[in-house]
């Protein structure tokens, strides 16, 4: 109990069989590409020559996502045939209109005419498992990959300029002291409440002294609404992911006072999870859109195809965007209003970045997100006691290592460890998963 209340083989013999071993796409993990990428259609990869007991038990699977950049493995992974290359022919990735969507899709499931899973923000599976965000109805969840690092920012109105709103804010104190005596709140939102968007606004403004539920009007908007409604002035804040925040700069609407890139180097973002009930009745399915990702994921992180990758983005069935508005991000170059930042290291990652694997789905990074909620107040505080047994029913590392090894991945690129160890934060705040409660004991700023 937790604490929270056959399909033809034929079908799939290879086009152009594959030489043992090779798992990799052109280009992908720094090999450059031998071939130009400028505005060329993408080329489908061929179909494996898959074992029998490798072949998936359905081809077919439906998964959400939204139009931020974390979703780009699940579309690259759909546009370049790697579903299909692993025997996943029928794909579907379907745009969700907001986060509430893709939560209420995937309670109906994909049979009533929802999703099997997808792109989520963290801690939303686990939210969705017990029933906490679902109507008290539990739709058990897996948490199989994440999906990337970084790639989110903070934007701040136009009207805020100069005013010392950065990484470190300067001179905090005066300035909400003085919307006080204006009898206006600082308005900050959000995509989805008591997710990681919400997390990292909320870090950043506590990891500079302010209170965020005292000093702050926290809201939620979907991300579609994000640039009409900061041009307007119905938010001084928001927390998205790219090209969102760019995009405010780019339109100059506001600035960004902080990449989640600085507040938490290398930190996870989103992940892709699929309803239990779905993984557990195809596990060779599930593998086989493991290996699709992870392939995907490779691609996208070789900074040589990321124009590519901007102009498959930029299209109008996925972002619908110009794709000047995703080159400077994907590359690592931002123009934040007051400052700019050129470092490909602070750029969305998907399969390596600076502490290793982006992919594997540490068990601890699952732990910090459960423990931010207690933080916060949205999970009571016993939360701590039983986390790491709901963490090893949600998520399924297991599983990405046994496809990682089917798809040949190095051994040194599989971690070992359910742990990435301590992490440290923009404000010298370090979080040992081997001790949550003394991460929750060093915060000043906290609802527990």
């Amino acid at each position: 109990m937790s604490i929270f209340s056959q399909v033809s083989r034929r079908h799939f013999m290879a086009i152009v069989t594959a030489s043992a071993g090779t798992v990799l796409l052109k280009g992908c993990m720094g090999n450059p590409p031998e071939t130009s990428t400028t505005q060329s259609a993408p080329v489908a990869s061929p179909v494996m020559a898959l074992k029998p007991e490798m072949l998936p038990e359905v081809k077919t699977v439906k998964l959400g996502y939204l139009p931020i950049v974390e979703a780009a493995p699940l579309i690259v992974a759909k546009e370049k045939g790697l579903f299909a290359k692993y025997g996943m022919s029928d794909v579907e990735i379907a745009k969700q209109a907001n986060w509430g969507s893709a939560r209420d899709n995937v309670k109906i499931g994909s049979a009533g005419g929802g999703i099997d899973g997808g792109q989520w923000q963290m801690p939303m599976p686990y939210l969705i498992s017990e029933g906490i965000i679902t109507d008290n109805t539990k739709v058990p969840m897996y948490v199989l990959a994440q999906l990337n690092t970084q790639g989110n920012g903070i934007a701040i109105a136009n009207k805020h300029l100069g005013k010392g709103l950065s990484l470190q804010v300067t001179e905090q104190v005066a300035f909400f002291n003085k919307l006080k005596s204006e009898g206006t709140k600082f308005k900050a939102a959000y995509t989805f409440p008591k997710a990681n968007q919400e997390f990292w606004i909320r870090y950043w403004l506590a990891g500079n002294g302010i209170d965020p539920d005292a000093e702050v009007e926290l809201l939620t908007v979907p991300t579609a609404q994000t640039v009409a409604d900061m041009k307007r002035g119905a938010m001084d804040a928001f927390s998205t992911g790219d090209p969102w925040p760019y995009r405010i700069v780019t339109d100059k609407i506001g600035f960004i006072s902080a990449l989640t890139a600085e507040i938490w180097k290398n930190h996870p973002e989103e992940y892709l999870a699929i309803r239990k009930d779905w993984v557990d009745r195809y596990p060779k399915a599930t593998k086989a859109i493991l290996k699709a990702l992870m392939e995907a994921q490779q691609w996208c992180d070789n900074f040589d195809n990321r124009k590519e990758l901007a102009s498959i983005l930029s299209k109008r069935e996925y972002f619908n965007v110009s794709e000047a508005i995703l080159i400077d991000p994907l590359m690592g170059k931002y123009n934040l209003g007051e400052r700019s930042v050129n470092d490909q290291s602070m750029a969305p990652l998907y399969w390596k970045d600076g502490k290793g694997s982006v992919s594997y789905p540490y068990q601890s990074h699952d732990l910090w997100f459960l423990t931010e909620s207690v933080r916060w107040g949205f999970l009571p505080k016993e939360t701590l006691t039983k986390a790491k047994d709901l963490i090893k029913q949600v998520n399924r590392e297991d599983i990405w290592r046994e496809a990682a090894k089917e798809l040949g991945v190095a051994a040194t690129d599989i971690p070992t460890s359910t742990s990435r160890g301590v992490e440290e934060f923009f404000d010298g705040t370090k979080f040992d998963p081997e001790n949550p409660q003394a991460y929750l004991n060093s915060l000043k700023i906290k609802r527990v």
